[in-house]
């Protein structure tokens, strides 16, 4: 008997050893996953999309040689953009649908989301994090090393000066750095209220008041006071080099590195900073605010390089995945103190129009089947959690509850994507406003964005700050078409649907049917041979300022066709119009509500030695 059960107890322990060198070999079969995030770059701010004032070498050496996205979305601001990164479920269903975690506010991404490296964890990899964070730290379990990160350097809120590292919220948040912008010279004919973003409700003070500014730099749970003159993207570049050289490479690398860059710093210092031999290089731009931007995006470009050179001399490129993103679109012509730039898209950062949503991203592999390529699926940020770890070997089909689908296969093989739609966002804040892409159409509702629904474009000269403003774009004429008629010409072979339609023709969506042809991809993805992949809008219709208003009623637009959002189309297609607001009612019928709620005054630095630190112990 006692033969037996020791024969029984040596046949488990063999079998135990071959489960765990089985899944020791699996782990180190499995590819490293660099996952970078810009902050703030909009879609005119990197050359492989045609820009000929900022070249980006680096970034458009992975670009070119791995996907392009060119029908891709994210969030219209940081927050709801990381938690979807994160989490792969859409913002409406975190809570964090509505503007982004500010200051003391006592909320963060819900500590029931099991995020990125915690199944990557699971896959067996090493996880570690390098820069921003911005999903909450009122108390220490929202925070990475709490949440999946073996190590995080970096900060916890949404910016920060780019040399000290000390935070305050920002600036009406909708930009103050010139007469132009404050609200009584946008169309309001009287203002009273404040202009900052963090504004105190019973003070009114915020935190460009020295007595709110704190230190928010720390390496894990420990803060950094001794690294100032320092610039934050060179820091994160050392940082992920020193990560890549120590690791160890029979085990897989997570390294999330969501860059500072190119966000504006502290609005009340200097908001656009950049060590002064970047911004020299960009002496063509006369225009100073864009020329320190430009800084700052060749620093962003330079790290990556660095990044991506140091990868191949440990010999860990050919098993490498970097997948690369904005957060947002660009805050162009001065919002947000920034001179980032979307044009020709229309919009800014933090609103609705194509360019606040639709993302700067590529996705980069050696293992990747095909390459080289535009892929025009569409595709949304919270994709990326179960593509990249469909990637990583896993099965997605563990994943309970995800609003994210998985491109993997789709990508590398260059075939046809599962997503058929896209919600930009549904916020119930007073009358409510929301965003939805429906195959090719996409409709808005409610104040998408109205003060800042124009078409940027970069700034280039010195006066070009106060010229180029609000709906100003009049006075240049290569912004105005000759005759609308051209329009509709160019136009028409997209709506023989619609004509039909007006003619008493019926013209159904079945949005249950994810096989339904009737919603059409984009265009189909096609090799780019190296050359730039614009945005071609075609000639502006004298009347594209004014066809829309969908605090009014709603707006529909036909994106492949008219990409800058130039033609309100609901009018004509008034059946449309209600299958998309049904689909939105299907969709806010599953939303939680927004978890923002008034900032904690025990969370002000003041009363934590001048830090931002967690003040709740739950």
């Amino acid at each position: 008997m006692r033969r037996i059960v020791t024969q029984s107890l040596g046949g488990s322990l063999a079998l135990f050893c071959l489960v765990a060198q089985f899944t020791e070999c699996l782990s180190a079969q499995r590819p490293n996953i660099v996952v970078i995030v810009a902050d703030d770059l909009g879609w005119n701010d990197v050359s492989f999309h045609g820009s000929d004032q900022i070249p980006t070498p680096n970034i458009d050496a992975l670009a070119y040689g791995g996907i392009i996205l060119n029908n891709y979305y994210v969030s219209p601001i940081c927050t709801p953009t990381r938690g979807a990164l994160m989490s792969g479920r859409h913002p409406i269903h975190t809570g964090l649908q509505r503007g982004v975690i500010v200051g003391a506010a006592k909320y963060g991404l819900p500590l029931e989301e099991k995020i990125m490296p915690q199944w990557f964890q699971q896959l067996g990899y090493r996880t570690h994090m390098v820069g921003k964070w911005h999903l909450g730290f009122y108390a220490w379990d929202f925070t990475p090393t709490y949440r999946g990160f073996e190590s995080h350097y970096g900060y916890l809120l949404g910016h920060g000066d780019y040399f000290d590292h000390m935070t305050e919220c920002t600036p009406w948040h909708l930009g103050m750095f010139a007469e132009q912008y404050l609200p009584t010279l946008r169309g309001f004919e009287s203002h009273y209220g404040y202009y900052q973003g963090c504004e105190d409700y019973f003070d009114h003070t915020y935190e460009a008041n020295p007595e709110y500014w704190g230190v928010d730099w720390r390496r894990n749970l420990d803060l950094i006071r001794n690294e100032t003159n320092l610039y934050s993207t060179d820091l994160f570049t050392v940082e992920a080099v020193n990560i890549i050289n120590k690791h160890d490479t029979s085990q897989p690398l997570f390294l999330y590195l969501p860059h500072q860059a190119v966000h504006s710093g502290n609005t009340g210092g200097d908001p656009l900073q950049a060590p002064q031999h970047y911004v020299d290089r960009f002496l063509h731009i006369k225009n100073y605010h864009r020329r320190l931007f430009a800084g700052m995006v060749a620093a962003l470009d330079d790290s990556i390089g660095t990044v991506v050179k140091t990868l191949e001399s440990r010999g860990m490129m050919n098993n490498t995945i970097i997948m690369f993103t904005t957060d947002n679109g660009g805050p162009a012509n001065g919002f947000d103190a920034n001179a980032a730039n979307n044009f020709p898209l229309r919009g800014v950062k933090a609103t609705l129009w194509e360019g606040g949503v639709r993302g700067v991203g590529f996705i980069h592999s050696p293992l990747l089947k095909k390459q080289g390529y535009v892929y025009n699926n569409m595709l949304h940020v919270c994709d990326w959690l179960p593509t990249l770890y469909k990637a990583a070997g896993g099965s997605p089909s563990v994943m309970k509850n995800l609003d994210g689908y998985d491109h993997w296969e789709s990508l590398s093989d260059k075939r046809k994507g599962k997503r058929k739609e896209i919600l930009h966002n549904i916020d119930p804040k007073g009358q409510g406003h929301s965003g939805l892409r429906v195959g090719d159409y996409k409709i808005l509702v409610g104040d998408v964005g109205m003060s800042w629904d124009d078409w940027y474009p970069p700034w280039q000269n010195p006066a070009d700050t106060e010229l180029l403003h609000i709906n100003n774009t009049q006075k240049y004429g290569h912004f105005l078409n000759k005759k609308e008629s051209a329009v509709v010409d160019r136009h028409a072979k997209y709506f023989n649907k619609m004509v039909a339609s007006n003619m008493g023709y019926e013209m159904e969506i079945d949005f249950d049917n994810e096989d339904a042809d009737k919603v059409s991809p984009m265009t189909d993805s096609y090799y780019h041979k190296g050359a730039p992949v614009r945005v071609d809008c075609g000639p502006k219709p004298f009347n594209a300022s004014t066809n829309c208003d969908p605090r009014k009623s709603p707006c529909l637009f036909h994106i492949p066709s008219d990409p800058c959002e130039y033609n309100n189309i609901a009018e004509q297609n008034k059946d449309l119009v209600i299958q998309m607001l049904t689909r939105l009612m299907h969709y806010e019928n599953t939303m939680v509500p927004p978890l923002n709620g008034p900032e904690d005054p025990a969370g002000n630095p003041k009363y934590h030695d001048g830090a931002w630190v967690p003040w709740v112990k739950l």
